[in-house]
């Protein structure tokens, strides 16, 4: 999963005449179906808009914490608990003595939540860094410099990672692309309405404010902001749009550091990368080749101040959460506040929980499995997901679109699909993590450690026993050049998934995570690699074109969807999760049925709502969720994944067993008379 009014404005009498079902309990409840009554609007009308339904009760109730710029039924709420139990275990290590990992743990954790120490400490440990950043005299020691931020983290002007070669994914590359920008996406900095207008202008005032916090006068501060936000524009004209880097196809060009040289003449790249440890590294995927060319004019052009400017703002930007009070409240105040809409400040205890958690998962994860996975969840969850891949093989003679050749070749991909459940098999060492007293250096350690660990990966075989995120991480995963689908521990929790639920609520809620993820495998990013992750074209032309044409129709369907005045999805942009959510739920849905015949009944304290009712109500709230208008528009800029409510009408509109569920009238807005059908 990569991270969310009405779906039609259609007259309500196309469902008035079918009775939403009543919540009424024929027997005493249990804890989780009274949750479930709840969180249900039974004035509303399903086969109109359903998210209303299914979390109208739930929406009324709920208030987004002052700390939280989204709030949702499941997500937010295990989220919250794995974070008190993931404290538990940091505070037990914080007495730790020796050099293990509850050490580490405890001196990482503990660094972080000493605000006093940072306090005294003020802008000291960015001092001398940036005053190397005002020396920076030319492009030679410029990319000396600038290889130095990247290996502690900081990554101005363009940006990597280590991933598989996306022609041989038995070994790992490295991958260059876009970066350095301070907003969150380029479209900020080519504002069209007043208010991104006057982001953009609170975006520079708040950089101003950072920067004399740093040490810089007044009115010069605010030249240099000036300067910066007119460079990162510059940047920003070369970036491209986010939904074009969407296509494998387009950001692979494996030109290796002599052909990355060839795009950059007049940048020094002997120096970067031997600055960056890895004098050697020359295994190179250049994701936009037209933004390194562009990159070494507009270097070229721009003056050595400005570039100054613009480093010493990236250190401060990086640095501020980080250090004092006076950094940290400037920072959240544009950041979280201005941006997110978010009102209050998190517990810092809880920042440095996350941050644990990033520096030090398996660590940390390893407790975290033995206190929450229980030893029935991983057989059920297997069970879950095979059958969900069972009905997805089951379901591939039905697409009118695929030709036998290509749909034998599915198969293939379907069945080669390697399943990671709860945890991974072996935990990783962080004995070569070196901490001390101080949180910022801390910090920093724990960075270059994942940075080193990564690097040194380059020109090996892949891992293939690899996970990606923390098994404590309340998300899960589909990776395209292994093929793999991989769900952590940490999304395995009620409300997602329970051992005491009836099958269709843990169908409805991670059963459709499952089918989600699988089809991702077969979205039109994920499509252009083959059973053993190679991208390579496996599909008959005709094949293509008709997959096209039908992914044409999901695209255009979500671009028709707004979250409310002048405020539209992107279609292009979150076509692959919606593919993947129109596939998940239906796969998911095959798979309960086929396991579970006969349960149509309703379940035992769950109503009158039949089996399959209640899957599709357990789909919907496991996406309520309420989020301030400011983040719901960025989230419109920047989140390859459609908003809740959209992610809730959208597939199920589209799906016709959901219309005989809750016997929804032909043309209704929930069952339209023209569908869209991938998977």
């Amino acid at each position: 999963m990569k991270s969310l009014p009405l779906l039609l404005a259609l007259p309500l009498a196309a469902c008035a005449a079918k009775t939403a079902p009543t919540p009424v309990p024929a027997e005493p409840e249990s804890a989780a179906s009274a949750t479930v009554r709840a969180a249900l609007n039974p004035a509303a009308d399903p086969c109109t808009d359903f998210y209303a339904y299914a979390c109208g009760g739930w929406l009324e109730n709920t208030e987004i914490p002052g700390d939280q710029v989204r709030w949702g039924r499941s997500f937010s709420v295990i989220r919250e608990e794995n974070t008190d139990v993931l404290r538990g275990i940091l505070d037990a290590a914080a007495g730790a003595g020796g050099d293990g990992d509850a050490a580490r743990l405890g001196a990482y954790y503990g660094s972080c939540t000493d605000a006093e120490a940072s306090e005294t400490r003020g802008v000291e440990p960015i001092q001398t860094e940036l005053k190397k950043a005002s020396a920076v005299g030319d492009l030679d020691q410029l990319m000396t410099f600038v290889a130095g931020l990247h290996l502690r983290g900081v990554a101005p002007l363009f940006d990597w990672a280590v991933w598989a070669d996306f022609k041989d994914p038995s070994v790992q590359i490295s991958h260059w692309g876009q970066g350095g920008l301070g907003l969150p996406d380029r479209d900020y900095y080519f504002p069209e309405t007043d208010d991104s207008r006057s982001i953009l202008n609170d975006y520079e005032a708040n950089l101003a404010k950072l920067l004399i916090h740093a040490g810089t006068e007044v009115d010069e501060a605010m030249r240099q902001a000036d300067l910066i936000v007119g460079f990162e524009t510059e940047l920003a004209r070369i970036s491209k749009r986010r939904q074009d880097l969407r296509d494998p196809s387009k950001t692979y060009h494996r030109i290796e550091r002599e052909g990355l040289q060839g795009l950059t003449p007049n940048l020094d790249w002997d120096a970067f990368f031997t600055a960056f440890g890895t004098p050697d590294l020359t295994m190179i995927n250049v994701q936009v080749p037209e933004y390194f060319e562009a990159l070494d004019g507009l270097l070229l052009g721009t003056d050595p101040a400005t570039l100054q400017a613009y480093l010493r703002w990236h250190i401060v930007l990086d640095a501020a959460p980080h250090l004092s009070e006076t950094f940290r409240q400037t920072h959240f105040d544009f950041f979280r506040a201005r941006l997110a809409g978010q009102k209050d400040r998190r517990p810092l205890w809880k920042d440095c929980v996350d941050r644990a958690n990033s520096a030090l998962g398996d660590a940390l994860s390893a407790e975290y499995v033995a206190q929450r996975f229980a030893g029935e969840s991983k057989p059920m969850a297997t069970a879950m997901i095979e059958g969900i891949e069972q009905a997805f093989e089951a379901s591939l003679p039905s697409i009118s679109w695929m030709d036998p050749a290509t749909q034998e070749r599915a198969v293939g991909k379907a069945r080669a699909v390697t399943n990671k459940i709860g945890y991974p098999d072996s935990w990783r060492d962080y004995s070569a993590m070196e901490l001390g007293e101080h949180w910022f250096e801390n910090r920093a350690a724990g960075t270059r450690f994942e940075i080193q660990r990564q690097l040194g990966t380059v020109g090996e075989p892949v891992d293939p026993t690899e996970w990606h995120m923390p098994a404590s991480a309340v998300n899960a995963y589909f990776n395209p050049t292994s093929n793999e689908i991989v769900f952590p521990a940490g999304i395995l929790q009620p409300p997602f998934f329970s051992a005491e639920f009836p099958a269709a609520m843990n169908y409805g809620a991670i059963g459709m995570v499952m089918g989600h993820e699988l089809t991702h495998g077969f979205d039109d990013s994920g499509r252009q690699f083959d059973a053993t992750g190679a991208m390579v074209e496996w599909w008959e032309p005709e094949a293509v074109t008709r997959y096209e044409e039908a992914a044409s129709c999901v695209q255009d369907l979500y671009s028709g969807y707004t979250m409310g005045e002048g405020l539209s999805v992107n279609g292009e942009l979150t076509l692959g999760e919606n593919i993947a959510d129109l596939g998940g739920i239906k796969q998911s849905f095959e798979a309960w049925r086929a396991a579970n015949p006969g349960l149509e009944a309703t379940p035992s304290g769950y109503a009158d709502l039949s089996g399959s009712q209640l899957y599709f109500v357990a789909y919907a709230q496991a996406w309520c969720s309420k989020a301030t208008p400011e983040i719901e528009r960025m989230l419109l800029t920047v989140d390859s994944h459609s908003p809740p409510v959209h992610r809730v009408n959208g597939p199920l509109s589209q799906y016709p067993e959901f219309a005989t569920a809750f016997s929804c009238e032909a043309g209704a807005p929930m069952a339209p008379a023209e569908r869209c059908t991938v998977w």
